[in-house]
């Protein structure tokens, strides 16, 4: 069976039916479908398991109750074979042949799948006509120049799967921040119900909110007397793929997707994730490490779980000036412990309630998680100077969201809707323009509709008013950045808007150009009257491909040059999680050269907006305030400052 990690036919925790879940079921369902187009199966084969999975995912109804009543065949996009198939997975426990599907098909094969932009369907091509069967062999392949003189490939094919290898490699192992987050969260309120657990927390990058994350580092909080029971009791959770060790105090587990669902969403995944984590694959799978330890010990192991690796060795290098040796177990007098180490020495430890006590101790201010990178913090914690940083309860609104007038899957009123039921007090509307194309056709608002969105954005504001509500809508627009510098719609069209962001989309036009002509052409637009906001501004998309090359140094220093100058010029960190850019790294710098940022969802559905929170993570890392942020102001000022 192919060894990667997440692929394979699950093993049933059940001794009667149902067997597996819809879920589990679903999962397989789409590594078969890839299976079968790389085993070089008839499409319409392939077709069949993908519409299975897509079906069975998309029920509403309990898919054991479908099939001991025999009603599965009546759901559009099964067939009669598959409902069979499925009723022996629920009911007997048996996926026929399916097992061997997996012997059958090389692992590498199934490897190459995993680069961006390469599909089943190519890959099977690079097998069939240069024997290449895993990611090393397609390297070589492409650095021999063997894919570019492929037929239907080329030499920008070759480029993009070279590309897409150093990316695979660096992403290893790590998930998205909302990935990590979703699966790391659920983990812990599962945990946290366990009889006996006194404390759980997550720990490592995830509590960092790295942009990207490795394994799931929590920490549990148990009495002596306790522990072993609470251990029994997580490893009989539900939603864990495989459990890779479990030994003294420590567990380490493969989820799977099913712990996302909770006990109460009747086998749907939570509506509250991300717009991003709603659509992903089904067959992904996340490692997670579990401490259980005594209360005593807790805020010693979690802060050195934690990390990072740099934050550490400063504090225990703070500890040791004053006589003190730190780590996971707690904060001894070098005096008291001589040669004892481990839990052993930890008998000397000093009390800390808390993890704050423990920086007290050291002579310093706590340090928020997020700013725990070696990155100043000690400097600023031991001068009381850490800064207040941005809550996402202090979000009023956001700027950049998209409606079904371009690309958006939810109607203005209903953007607006949740917006509201999220509390906020405006919602800015920026569609696309005209020069963003995909598929030959724009997807965006052509300049002759404009006027009707602003008609229906006025029309909507007016009934708020009426009723004395005092949320607004509005009216902007996600504006293309042209090659040349340039914006899209003309002058008098981008005047009409309340806000224009300003965005690159030609990526690949972007990415083979020289740094610092994209710097230049992107200023140039920036300095253009109508410019307000900065959009993504990189273009990144993570574990997806690199941002085009841009000096964003030089952008952000440009840009506090004219907001000294009386112009109001932002940049967003795009709290999409597939972008988070604004880069957390560079927050700082562009607070400190007067730029104010905004953070926006980019949201393209209702479930989107929601994604608000991922951008106040990376503010936070970036050390900013609320102040430093535009849209924490309320909805007359920020009415007065972008559209006055």
């Amino acid at each position: 069976m192919a060894k990667v990690i997440g692929w394979g036919i699950p093993k049933s925790k059940r001794s009667k039916a149902p067997f597996y879940t819809k879920n589990q079921i679903v999962t397989v369902f789409d590594q078969v479908a890839i299976l079968l187009e790389l085993d070089g199966a008839n499409v319409f084969r392939v077709r069949a398991y993908q519409n299975a999975s897509r079906a069975l995912g998309q029920l509403e109804k309990d898919l054991f109750d479908l099939v001991s009543e025999d009603l599965l065949i009546q759901t559009k996009g099964i067939g009669k074979g598959l409902a069979s198939l499925v009723k022996d997975i629920v009911m007997e426990g048996h996926w026929g042949k399916l097992g061997e599907l997996y012997d059958k098909v090389p692992t590498g094969l199934v490897e190459m799948v995993g680069i961006p932009g390469l599909g089943p369907k190519r890959a099977r091509t690079l097998f069939e006509e240069l024997g290449v069967s895993s990611v090393d062999g397609l390297k070589i392949a492409c650095e021999e120049n063997l894919v570019a003189e492929l037929q239907g490939f080329g030499a920008k094919s070759q480029k993009k799967y070279l590309d897409g290898i150093d990316l695979l490699r660096r992403n290893q192992g790590r998930s998205r921040l909302d990935i990590g987050l979703g699966f790391g969260i659920a983990l812990r309120n599962r945990i946290s119900k366990i009889p006996g657990v006194m404390e759980v927390e997550l720990a490592g990058s995830a509590r960092r909110r790295k942009e990207t994350i490795g394994d799931l580092d929590l920490v549990v909080s148990a009495a002596p007397e306790n522990q072993s029971g609470v251990i029994g009791s997580i490893l009989g959770l539900p939603g864990i793929a495989d459990v890779k060790g479990a030994g003294g105090s420590k567990i380490s587990l493969i989820l799977e997707q099913s712990v996302l669902v909770s006990d109460s969403s009747r086998g749907k995944l939570d509506k509250s994730l991300s717009e991003a984590i709603i659509n992903r694959a089904q067959d992904s799978t996340i490692d997670a490490q579990i401490r259980v330890v005594s209360p005593e010990m807790f805020p010693f192991t979690l802060a050195y779980f934690t990390g990072s690796k740099e934050h550490n060795i400063r504090m225990r290098q703070l500890a040791i000036e004053r006589g003190l040796r730190l780590n996971e177990f707690g904060l001894m007098p070098e005096s008291l412990i001589g040669d004892l180490i481990g839990i052993n020495a930890a008998a000397h430890s000093l009390i800390c309630k808390d993890e704050s006590q423990i920086y007290n101790h050291l002579g310093l201010d706590w340090v928020a998680p997020e700013l725990r990178e070696d990155n100043g913090e000690i400097e600023a914690a031991m001068s009381k100077s850490i800064p207040n940083l941005i809550e996402v309860t202090e979000i009023r609104g956001a700027l950049h969201n998209h409606t079904t007038a371009s690309d958006g899957q939810n109607t203005l009123e209903e953007m607006a809707g949740e917006a509201r039921r999220l509390g906020w007090e405006y919602i800015g509307i920026a569609d696309h323009s005209p020069a963003l194309r995909i598929g030959g056709r724009s997807i965006g608002v052509d300049p002759d509709a404009v006027e009707i969105q602003a008609s229906e954005i006025e029309s909507f504001n007016r009934k708020m008013a009426d009723q004395g509500d005092a949320f607004r809508v509005f009216h902007g627009s996600e504006c293309d950045i042209l090659p040349d510098g340039k914006l899209d719609y003309n002058e008098d069209v981008r005047g009409t808007f309340h806000h224009v962001i300003g965005s690159v989309h030609a990526i690949n036009t972007w990415k083979s150009r020289d740094e610092q002509v994209n710097t230049d052409a992107m200023i140039s637009a920036i300095e253009d009257p109508s410019f307000t906001v900065l959009g993504h501004p990189t273009g990144r998309v993570l574990q997806v491909r690199e941002g085009f090359p841009v000096d964003m140094l030089q952008v952000i220093k440009r840009m506090g040059e004219l907001n000294g100058d009386g112009y109001l010029k932002a940049i967003e960190i795009n709290a999409s999680p597939y972008r988070l850019d604004l880069d957390w790294r560079l927050c700082r710098t562009a607070r400190d050269h007067g730029v104010p940022l905004l953070i926006n969802p980019d949201a393209h559905s209702v479930e989107g907006l929601s994604d608000v929170s991922y951008g106040v993570d990376i503010a936070r890392k970036g050390w900013l305030e609320a102040k430093d942020v535009l849209n924490t102001l309320p909805v007359e000022e920020i009415d007065q400052l972008l559209g006055g």
